[in-house]
């Protein structure tokens, strides 16, 4: 029992602190009890424990929040990837259904892991672009050259002078035939055989009326001894368009269309380009 007086004494014992200050004021004296200062420093400690705690967890929380933003920002990158190749995968199964007469698609096989590899995945996911890109421009060519290719017979009839040397119907002498005569009756329409540009439409020489079409890729047709031409010089033309109707003006025996096919400024045999490309 007397400890426990001895102890409260001591507690209550009061103590002076003294401040004093580095100018002419005079010293602070502070008088607190031994139990008052031992309070305080110990609310000091648990004070500065908890702000110290409350700063660590606030310096996870932002760094957590930075690291989940990354990882959502990297998830949305991967969605919209993802919805890009659904979309061309859509497309080129819609090209594919065409029955193209060239094998367009290859198929990749990527191997499965237990574990997702997000590097490796996006890497895939780059490629894969970048060959649809390369597909998507391939196609774009190739589409371009179908259309720029003379196909058909610009006119129903039957082939009467095939290309090459003969004997000219006027003449008498030998002479190259630069494209094919098609027997048509007078009137019979004339259509474009491959998209392309007028680069003349008017009367020419022992041709009589004709039309010249610029198809790109190096292709040119002619399309000689017509009744009337339905077309101008510049105007753009598709295949199957009608272009003029048949006739016999100019040096002619008969009513008929004199066709040339010309590739890279040269003739060739329109018999070549007379099939079905699709």
């Amino acid at each position: 029992m007397d400890k426990v007086k001895h102890f409260l004494k001591q507690s209550f014992t009061s103590v002076t602190i003294m401040i004093i200050p580095h100018s002419k004021m005079k010293p602070l004296r502070i008088r607190v009890s031994v139990l008052g200062l031992f309070c305080c420093l110990v609310l000091a400690v648990v004070g500065g424990t908890y702000i110290l705690s409350t700063g660590v967890r606030t310096t996870e929380y932002y760094g957590m929040r930075k690291k989940v933003h990354y990882v959502s920002s990297q998830l949305m990158e991967l969605k919209e990837a993802t919805f890009s190749l659904r979309k061309t995968e859509s497309e080129f199964a819609r090209l594919v259904s065409l029955n193209s007469k060239k094998k367009i698609l290859e198929t990749r096989e990527i191997s499965n892991s237990d574990a997702l590899d997000e590097d490796l995945l996006k890497k895939q996911v780059d490629e894969t672009i970048q060959s649809v890109s390369e597909i998507r421009e391939y196609l774009k060519e190739q589409k371009s050259l179908y259309r720029s290719t003379p196909i058909g017979l610009p006119v129903k009839g039957q082939v009467g002078s095939p290309f090459g040397w003969r004997v000219h119907p006027i003449t008498g002498e030998p002479a190259f035939h630069s494209g094919i005569d098609i027997r048509a009756s007078i009137g019979s329409v004339v259509r474009a055989t491959a998209d392309g540009i007028v680069s003349f439409s008017n009367w020419h020489n022992d041709s009589g009326y004709i039309v010249v079409l610029e198809h790109g890729h190096g292709f040119s047709t002619v399309y000689a001894h017509n009744k009337v031409n339905h077309v101008t010089l510049g105007q753009r033309v598709q295949r199957g368009q009608v272009i003029s109707l048949s006739g016999s003006t100019g040096d002619s025996t008969g009513p008929h269309v004199h066709y040339e096919v010309w590739k890279d400024r040269k003739h060739v045999n329109p018999a070549a380009f007379l099939g079905d490309m699709s």
